[in-house]
């Protein structure tokens, strides 16, 4: 027999009844029942109970013994009496009647428990995240990205894809977000940079002449958290030549369906070919370029029936051309306690309000302040143009829409979540297209890329040259799902004529970009083939198929909030020694 199992803790069945068996895990559970003690024995595949009788050989060592102690037992599989069988067990019709234990590991008082899982503070939870990893959802989290990356890997090969590493080690990039700098030890004074996205060498493959790109990478960007976001996360890269927009998303659709099909556990997955947005139109519809469909509410203008009305506020904003007044509706929400609650939430959004409008039965017209003040021809024009009815409600939102978008968009949400609008048992994807290739950074007053430097401008050339900056979009794209980007991606300007050009109107000179893209500028001057690609963020895609909000909740050994490793202690200090092979010389903030 092996040394410390003929099977795991998942594998017994009634069928194994009678045979000697050896076991190894850690104990999950323990329970007295007048003399005989019960165990939950855990492995990685599952639990099988154990009993042991007083005379069993080692029962007072084990009787002593902590939860999350390791042992192996020898014994023999009994069948569980037809009132015992555990229906939420594979292994529940069966139990081990102990003949040996020996301790191979015992456990010290632990820092926080693994049977029951309850809460603990995550400070604790990611400084033992070893116990944490134990708990059975966190623990199936990881088996399930395991197993997502292994579906997304063949679905990729089965597609005519090859899988390509790039490097690590890079040179830093001032598009994008803050890099992470690795001093060169070799080179005083110089910098390597871990890569942001392998965005520029596999661009440089399909110049290779490689045509089918994708890589499981990792990535590193230095900037703030959140919970769908860390310092480090991994994406399915992907490039492809010879292309247009309509291949990358014939190509990736039947990759992202077939992997949420797989792993939905039965929910429907949006069929594919996915609905296409409109940048501009998911703005003015959803009042975000990540909209979650499971939301049926589509918000609307309706400035018309507000201009020169008797509603003072509305009136008076709509005298600026850039002013708008867009509506919210909320089917089931004619009342003025849900209005009244929405308003009181838009208060503590920092907002001094929410304007409403609410039908009710035997009123003509509508109730609120707003319906008085713009009569019942006005507000029943509202309400027809909306699509509502009696028992239904509206809300508003006005000024310039730059400035209120986002605001309205969570008034949105909130009003879909609130009246249980929102389907939460499936997955709805989307892809927004067409974004502007440029914007007004509000900063500077001058025109910045408005999401990736190397995309192709619709139009290309010519629309560089005869366009308004501001009205030339982009071959750029992103998948959502269920209100997360999931990815974005864009056909990329493989001609250094069009580079140069995008450039210049982004205020960059032919140096800078020279500088700092000559790599990929030169590469492009020795033919470069027409080529796109995209890069779904892997540590996304199992948070929503895992139903959990943040993604540590699937990443083995994650930062906590502050881009700490509260586990292996880092970031920490460095010997002295360390820094001058680096020739570096740290310099504490100073102190205000």
């Amino acid at each position: 027999m092996h040394a410390y199992r003929s099977h795991t803790c998942g594998a017994l069945r009634a069928a194994d009844t009678g045979q000697t068996v050896r076991l190894s895990g850690w104990i999950h559970r323990k329970r007295d029942h007048g003399g005989l003690v019960f165990i939950d024995l855990r492995d990685h595949y599952g639990l099988t109970q154990l009993v042991l009788a007083p005379d069993t050989p080692g029962f007072a060592v084990v009787e002593r013994l902590r939860a999350e102690s390791v042992i192996r037992v020898d014994g023999e599989v009994v069948a569980r009496s037809p009132d015992t069988i555990n229906t939420n067990l594979a292994t529940g019709e069966v139990e081990v009647r102990v003949k040996a234990v020996e301790v191979l590991s015992e456990a010290a008082e632990l820092p926080l428990p693994v049977f029951g899982e309850p809460d603990y503070p995550e400070e604790i939870r990611l400084k033992h995240r070893y116990l944490d990893l134990r708990r059975e959802t966190l623990h199936k989290n990881i088996v399930l990205r395991s197993k997502v990356i292994h579906s997304i890997r063949n679905r990729m090969i089965g597609q005519g894809f090859l899988e390509y590493q790039t490097p690590i080690l890079t040179a830093s990039s001032p598009e994008g977000a803050r890099d992470f700098l690795v001093p060169s030890r070799l080179h005083p004074s110089k910098f390597y940079a871990l890569p942001q996205a392998p965005q520029q060498f596999k661009q440089l493959l399909m110049v290779s002449g490689f045509d089918r790109y994708f890589q499981i990478a990792p990535c590193f960007r230095d900037e703030d958290l959140r919970a769908d976001r860390s310092l480090e996360f991994y994406q399915l890269d992907v490039e492809m030549s010879f292309v247009t927009q309509e291949d990358v998303f014939a190509s990736i659709e039947p990759v992202m369906h077939g992997v949420f099909e797989e792993f939905s556990d039965g929910k429907p997955v949006t069929p594919y070919p996915f609905p296409r947005i409109p940048y501009r139109d998911s703005i003015a519809k959803y009042g975000t370029d990540k909209p979650d469909l499971r939301n049926p509410l589509v918000m609307q203008d309706v400035s018309d029936h507000f201009r020169g009305g008797g509603f003072g506020l509305f009136a008076r904003m709509l005298e600026s051309s850039k002013n708008a007044i867009w509506a919210i509706p909320a089917p089931g929400g004619g009342s003025r306690a849900f209005c009244d609650k929405m308003n009181s939430w838009a208060q503590s959004e920092g907002q001094p309000g929410l304007g409403y409008i609410f039908w009710r039965e035997g009123e003509e017209g509508g109730a609120g302040p707003i319906a008085k003040n713009i009569g019942t021809e006005r507000t029943d024009a509202i309400r027809e143009q909306l699509g509502l009815k009696v028992g239904d409600a509206a809300f508003f939102v006005g000024g310039d829409p730059k400035t209120f978008v986002k605001f309205a968009g969570l008034a949105r949400t909130k009003v879909g979540t609130d009246l249980s609008l929102v389907d939460e048992n499936r997955f709805e994807f989307v892809w927004i297209v067409d974004f502007p290739m440029f914007e007004m950074n509000e900063e500077t007053n001058h025109v910045d890329f408005s999401h990736n430097p190397f995309s192709m401008p619709q139009g290309e050339m010519e629309a560089l040259n005869t366009k308004d900056p501001l009205d030339i979009l982009a071959y750029q794209y992103d998948i959502v799902c269920n209100g997360y980007e999931l990815c974005s991606g864009a056909i990329r300007n493989h001609r250094p004529d069009v580079m140069l050009k995008a450039f210049e109107i982004a205020g960059h000179s032919l140096d800078f970009v020279e500088e700092q893209f000559g790599g990929m500028l030169n590469a492009f001057k020795h033919g470069a083939p027409p080529h796109g690609g995209l890069a779904p963020g892997i540590d996304r895609i199992v948070m929503l198929l895992a139903n959990q909000t943040a993604i540590r909740e699937v990443i083995a050994f994650p930062l906590n909030q502050q881009g700490q490793d509260l586990l292996m202690n880092a970031p920490s200090e460095v010997f002295d020694k360390q820094l001058k092979e680096l020739h570096i010389r740290t310099a504490p903030p100073i102190k205000v």
